[in-house]
């Protein structure tokens, strides 16, 4: 029997899961922390095997977010997002992918409460998803719970800046960091998360100025998105880049726009039905 680990391969020609025996050469937390300063490193959100698979080949990290919340679900914003919804997407895609370091987002309400109540919540999406780490959203008073994390074997990645989950205390999207006092605690609260052991920190819609000097002094990869091409590393959610909406926040480029293919197909179809084109011979089964 072979005691090589298992994952899904998605079978595109029937659309099916199949477990298929596959050495595991995925990138580790260790690995990824080494690359500070070195070759960027490339990271986009994912939800589902089909897109795992698609992105792992090029990717260091795949970031199950809690961003699914609009992506997925068609939420206002994230804060709506359950422990059962990043536990079975982060298993999704994990099981696409062989590459790329997995890591799932904590949603709102599963760790700020103590560190205990981040441990249990931390170890059940890794132990159901088989992810590589976690992410947590904060700066300075998060730093107790990363170290308690950390501590007791969960790697943790960091996230300060424009926090989504704090929307409701922020009011919104707006970039931060713009007054001097705002700037210089959110340094403090980058650096706070860095020495309590986070192995990597998004900086998310900071000024660039601020995303530089974070960058230059923590010992662990920034992250950037919509903060400076001098992070160690960017991300950005797959569906803004690839053009799946209308709307294009200015940290975006867009590489594509999925959604006017995916209209003109559909259109296609549309018509075909309609005019009873579609199916014809090659699509019918004949006794």
């Amino acid at each position: 029997m072979s005691t090589l680990p298992k994952t899904l391969t998605l079978d595109t020609s029937t659309s099916r899961a199949n477990p298929t025996p596959q050495p595991m050469k995925r990138l580790t937390v260790p690995r990824i922390r080494q690359r500070k300063g070195g070759e960027p490193i490339v990271m986009l959100t994912a939800y589902t095997v089909r897109m795992a698979q698609l992105l792992d080949p090029h990717c260091d990290m795949l970031l199950v977010g809690d961003s699914l919340a609009q992506v997925i679900y068609g939420l206002p914003h994230t804060v709506g997002v359950t422990m059962d919804m990043m536990a079975l997407h982060g298993a999704a895609v994990v099981r696409g992918s062989y590459h790329a370091a997995v890591i799932v987002d904590m949603p709102f309400g599963s760790y700020e409460g103590s560190p205990q109540q981040a441990f249990d919540n931390a170890a059940r999406l890794l132990k159901e998803t088989g992810a590589a780490a976690v992410k947590v959203e904060g700066g300075k008073v998060l730093a107790p719970t990363i170290e308690f994390l950390t501590q007791r074997g969960i790697p943790v990645m960091g996230h300060v800046g424009l926090t989504p989950q704090a929307v409701n205390i922020l009011g919104g999207y707006g970039v931060r960091g713009k007054s001097e006092e705002e700037a210089r605690s959110i340094v403090e609260d980058a650096v706070a998360v860095a020495q309590a052991g986070a192995f990597s920190i998004v900086i998310e819609g900071v000024l660039e100025s601020i995303a530089i000097e974070i960058t230059n002094k923590v010992a662990c990869p920034t992250i950037g998105i919509g903060a400076s091409a001098q992070c160690d590393g960017q991300v950005l959610v797959t569906d803004d880049m690839l053009g799946m909406f209308e709307r294009v926040p200015k940290f975006v480029k867009r590489y594509g726009t999925l959604s006017g293919a995916v209209t003109d197909a559909v259109k296609d179809y549309a018509d075909e039905v309609r005019s009873r084109s579609f199916p014809t011979g090659d699509q019918i089964y004949e006794g």
